[in-house]
């Protein structure tokens, strides 16, 4: 095992072709991955590789369904479910899979994994807490008042408290919801507003709503580590010493000898890319050998689940819709789509390429409002958006690939299909769900940080915009938990509307960081508008990139054939004429990530950093 000198490695892109790319360590040109004599020798241990990320993608992927649905169950009462968890569960799975081969083959064609996420999560608690009030007395007084839109519901200890079919109802009123947010965010992609208003979402836009996206899940993540603090915290310090000061050791991954060439060893930075694998796997043993009681019993059922299931829509009954669904679906939606964008500018920015064109925008929302209603008509009580989780966990591995992406969404597919498979991950250790998410929300907090140099921040405009879109995000849900009764118009669905919304910190962040930021004079300049790609690329690099994103943006060859067949109205989901050909006017071929990143001395010269390397 060697060691390679102490600089940050540059996130790297696992090539779909046969192997990953290896970055030089000299300053030759950037090669086709495939051209390189150890991709065909060494073919096998790529597939070995992307399906151990896609693996380790997966574990982060089913440690957030787990979080979400046992938030969103905390206090359903012993048998108020009809079916068993583990199909609510296995239904997640599969329409979390179908979003995600969707959104890497012809969405976004970012590597983004699709999962539930907070922005589904609050409205559905708000909903379900309108609909079952929770009642705790205040002290000081002897009354009682309604505790609503909290995300850290108290258990409710009666098993009479609420009957089966009462939660049954509710629960087919937020999968209402989910469906009406499914329909608005593809409506609002197939019209192109993502990629009308994306232009205008610079840095001071983007780096709050990730600063506050990082921060909205503390206290969830908290209350999933007080289950037992030391495997929390022996989880987060395995992590952070894998991914950060063992992340730069090289292992001998294989050895061959040509017949024309000396011994060869190839090197992988192994701690690194297991990251999370190995630590979750430590962890999990050491709280089944010592015999430590910390599942998640809400998601553990002793109903026997079927081996093999076929998802269908109106497996237990079809999705209620009414006025209060129909206001959580537009804040599911808005907040939804907010999020998302701010993934799809994350996931870019860590693979370095520009930032995503308005047709990639619009075509990710519409194929994930797709994802929504199919999970909403197969009983799931959560929609499907980009998952910010599976973006840090990507940064931690500093490796993308659309392969790893594909594998994640065949794994939770093929689970959808088996419930009694599924049902394994909720033996999932709470530690390990708050340990997990804890770490790569952390990643999203700091990339949100790591914003602000595209901008002046020295300037006061750009201080008091950050400053304040940041303080009222946070302060605003706490105000509402705080004083709920203040948002009483007389007309129910509106007040689901606004406490849903108000309940939204990300989307609070984006939409104060937007209006502020475009209502506010100030320079291109002074708010890092064109500021994408580092000052040390010339004109030459800078040109080689914006065709490598064009490349990486575009459909697939197949389907782009189909876009002179599509109506006019949406033609914003193709990509234009000039992001298709190069500067020939030869169509340019769509890439599959294989050289989504220039080599580290292409960044800039003075960072000598290392990625994969061949010695």
């Amino acid at each position: 095992m060697s060691r390679s000198p102490l600089h940050p490695s540059p996130l790297l892109s696992v090539s779909s072709q046969d192997a990953p790319a290896r970055l030089p360590t000299q300053l030759p040109p950037l090669q086709n991955p495939s051209s390189h004599p150890w991709a065909s020798w060494c073919g096998p241990t790529t597939w070995g590789l992307s399906c151990l990320l896609a693996l380790q993608h997966f574990l982060v992927l089913a440690s957030l369904l787990c979080a979400s649905h046992l938030l969103l169950l905390h206090n359903l009462p012993p048998g108020g479910l009809s079916y068993s968890p583990a199909q609510l569960l296995a239904s997640s799975f599969f329409s979390c899979g179908v979003s995600t081969v969707l959104q890497t083959w012809m969405g976004s064609r970012l590597p983004l994994v699709q999962a539930p996420s907070l922005e589904f999560l609050i409205p559905a608690l708000v909903l379900t807490n309108q609909k079952l009030p929770l009642t705790t007395k205040t002290p000081g007084n002897g009354e009682y008042r309604v505790k609503a839109a909290s995300l850290s519901l108290r258990l409710c200890s009666l098993t009479s408290c609420h009957g089966l079919e009462l939660w049954n109802t509710s629960l087919r009123e937020v999968s209402g919801a989910v469906v009406v947010s499914g329909l608005l965010q593809g409506t609002i992609g197939l019209l192109g507003v993502p990629g009308r208003v994306f232009p205008y979402c610079g840095p001071l836009v983007l780096a709050p709503s990730l600063v506050v996206a990082g921060l909205s899940a503390h206290k969830e993540v908290a209350q999933f580590c007080s289950a037992h603090w030391g495997l929390a915290l022996l989880l987060i310090l395995l992590m952070v010493v894998c991914s950060q000061h063992l992340g730069s050791c090289q292992v001998p991954l294989c050895s061959w000898r040509p017949a024309s060439a000396s011994s060869t060893h190839i090197y992988l930075p192994v701690f690194r890319l297991l990251s999370v694998l190995t630590p979750v796997a430590c962890v999990w043993i050491i709280s089944a050998l010592l015999g430590l009681s910390v599942n998640p019993l809400h998601l553990s059922d002793s109903t026997e689940a079927p081996w093999f299931w076929l998802p269908h829509p109106g497996e237990w009954d079809w999705p209620l819709l009414t006025p209060k669904a129909l206001a959580a679906g537009i804040s599911m939606a808005l907040a939804a789509s907010t999020s998302s964008l701010g993934c799809y500018a994350l996931c870019g920015q860590l693979l370095h390429l520009s930032p995503p064109p308005p047709h990639a925008c619009s075509r990710g929302l519409s194929l994930e409002g797709l994802g929504s209603v199919l999970a909403g008509l197969l009983g799931s009580p959560l929609g499907t958006a980009s998952s910010f989780p599976n973006v840090g966990t990507m940064s931690l591995f500093q490796t993308g690939s659309r392969r790893v992406a594909h594998l994640v969404g065949l794994f939770c597919m093929g689970l959808g299909f088996s419930p009694r498979l599924a049902q394994l991950f909720t033996n999932i250790p709470l530690p390990v769900l708050g340990g997990v998410l804890g770490v790569t929300q952390a990643v999203v907090l700091s990339a949100g940080f790591s914003s602000f140099h595209l901008a002046d921040i020295d300037s006061g405009r750009n201080v008091f915009i950050v400053g304040f879109s940041i303080f009222m995000a946070l302060l605003l849900p706490r105000w509402l938990r705080e004083a709920p009764v203040l948002l009483n118009t007389g007309w129910s669905p509106l007040d689901m509307s606004l406490r849903s919304l108000l309940a939204e910190p990300i989307f609070l962040a984006g939409l104060l960081g937007f209006l502020l930021e475009n209502t506010i004079s100030g320079t291109r300049v002074e708010r890092g508008l064109g500021q994408g790609l580092p000052t040390c690329f010339t004109a030459q690099e800078t040109q080689k990139s914006r065709e490598n994103s064009a490349q990486e943006y575009g459909l697939p060859s197949a389907i782009n054939n189909l876009c002179s067949c599509i109506p006019q109205p949406l033609h914003c989901l193709c990509p234009m004429p000039e992001d298709t050909e190069d500067e020939e006017g030869r169509p340019s071929k769509t890439g599959e990530t294989a050289n989504l990143l220039p080599d580290s001395e292409e960044l800039c010269p003075i960072a000598n950093r290392e990625g994969f390397r061949s010695q």
